[in-house]
């Protein structure tokens, strides 16, 4: 099959949780022949801290017993990784398992990279909520990988400051405005917080929280939203906090970043559920000030957040071994002993709804002490995560993100312009892909 027919046909299959046409992958799980004869041995690419220790659990316990054998191949994240792995297919010898993140299954997918091992991971769609699962299934009957972590946005705040100041957490994107404001009135040098154009993530959650679709699908072509309503409505809202000088408009993750959080310049982070391990190193002084809530609604009474961060465990078309591969893959990430093991060596918070209220997360983050709900209210708002729709070149839109987000930010000027410069960047770049894009 061409590269440009099967992006053509692919289309069909990759758009998440719209519902689209069921098209299976060009090889399935079933392409080993089913049960395996013998001993096998897997490798596994991974970024994950501690994953070997992980792994070493499965391979003295239940691979011992099924004598699958997996080796924990380290890997950079990314775009880094991505690539990596299709020039590897590209030549016939991508490992068996990868990690990959949400955003980037669409793409691998598009390339062949990955198998349908949904006959070989039994019962695992019961394990997840629907809104993640639906990642890892494109919106289609194939099942390309396993959901591991995921990262539901929230709203952090100092306890503290907000008292001091008489400031009340906005429940609406509108008190959010009003806060701001507020704050700047009463403390002209402190911000409640900043847009930082330096994290895709970070916009692209707070549009699917919105309600964006960004990649759809009608017939065998794309549609690229990134322009769409809701999406404006979320880039009109910041942009016009920051020209105003309601918020900062300096990147994270900088030096000056951290000590503004550290020293209550700034007293307020819309982030993701893995925050704390952040404020720990960015705020340490800061420890046991800050309260964590459900991101503000862009209606009152509405009950949906978005996703920023999260990743997967795929068996690519290459692997010789795709049912032990895609068994092994349920395992480590539905089975509560692997599960502790993940949260506890690489600090993961993850997407199985089950251990989201078991083991490492039955007590609150050290940095959090002070809220002892921290994981139960963080379980309740995981399940209201909004569906998303990534497509197959999700790295050119958020390269094109920082590009024009971050000149606009810089300048305080008009956010529109730079939502349209990153939709007209995305379209063209899939057009010289091969990729059949409707108007």
């Amino acid at each position: 099959m061409s590269i440009t027919k099967r992006r053509r046909l692919v289309a069909t299959a990759v758009a998440v949780a719209l519902g689209s046409t069921a098209l299976a992958a060009c090889g399935s799980s079933d392409e080993d022949g089913g049960a395996e004869s013998g001993p096998v041995s897997l490798t596994y690419w991974t970024w994950t801290p501690g994953m070997d220790k992980v792994v070493d659990l499965w391979n003295k316990g239940q691979g011992k017993k099924d004598r699958i054998t997996v080796t924990v191949k380290k890997q950079a994240s990314g775009d880094t990784l991505i690539t990596k792995i299709l020039t590897a297919h590209k030549a016939g010898k991508a490992p068996d398992l990868v990690q990959a993140e949400y955003q980037a299954l669409p793409t691998l997918v598009s390339n062949d990279a990955l198998a349908d091992i949904g006959k070989d991971v039994g019962d695992a769609k019961s394990k997840f909520a629907d809104g993640v699962w639906q990642q890892t299934t494109l919106g289609t009957d194939a099942v390309y990988a396993v959901p591991q972590d995921i990262g539901p946005m929230m709203f952090y705040y100092r306890a503290d400051l907000f008292k001091k100041y008489g400031l009340t957490v906005p429940t609406t994107w509108e008190q959010f405005a009003e806060t701001a404001r507020a704050l700047k009135k009463k403390a002209p040098d402190t911000d409640l917080t900043t847009f930082s154009a330096n994290d895709s993530g970070l916009f692209a959650g707070l549009a699917q929280q919105a309600g964006a679709k960004w990649w759809t699908t009608s017939g065998d072509k794309w549609k690229v939203g990134i322009d769409d309503a809701a999406t404006k409505k979320v880039a009109d809202f910041w942009g016009g906090l920051v020209k105003e000088g309601a918020v900062d408009n300096q990147p994270m993750y900088t030096p000056a970043w951290n000590k503004a959080l550290d020293t209550g310049k700034q007293i307020a982070w819309v982030s993701a559920v893995w925050a704390p391990g952040t404020l720990t190193t960015a705020a340490p002084d800061t420890k046991g000030k800050w309260a964590m809530a459900p991101l503000p609604q862009w209606s009152a009474g509405e009950n949906v957040t978005g996703s920023w961060g999260g990743s997967s465990t795929a068996v690519t078309t290459d692997s010789k071994h795709k049912s032990a591969a895609a068994k092994f893959a349920a395992w480590l990430n539905t089975d509560g002993v692997a599960l502790n093991a993940l949260a506890k060596e690489g600090g993961i918070y993850p997407a199985s709804t089950s251990a989201q209220l078991s083991g490492a997360f039955i007590t609150p983050p050290d940095y959090f002490s002070n809220q002892a709900d921290f994981y139960t209210t963080a379980a309740k708002i995981a399940k209201t995560t909004a569906p998303s729709a990534w497509g197959p070149n999700v790295n050119v839109a958020y390269t094109s993100f920082k590009d024009a987000f971050g000149a606009a930010a810089k300048n305080k000027s008009d956010f529109s312009a730079a939502l349209d410069k990153m939709q007209s960047d995305t379209v063209a770049d899939m057009k010289k892909q091969g990729f059949g894009v409707s108007e």
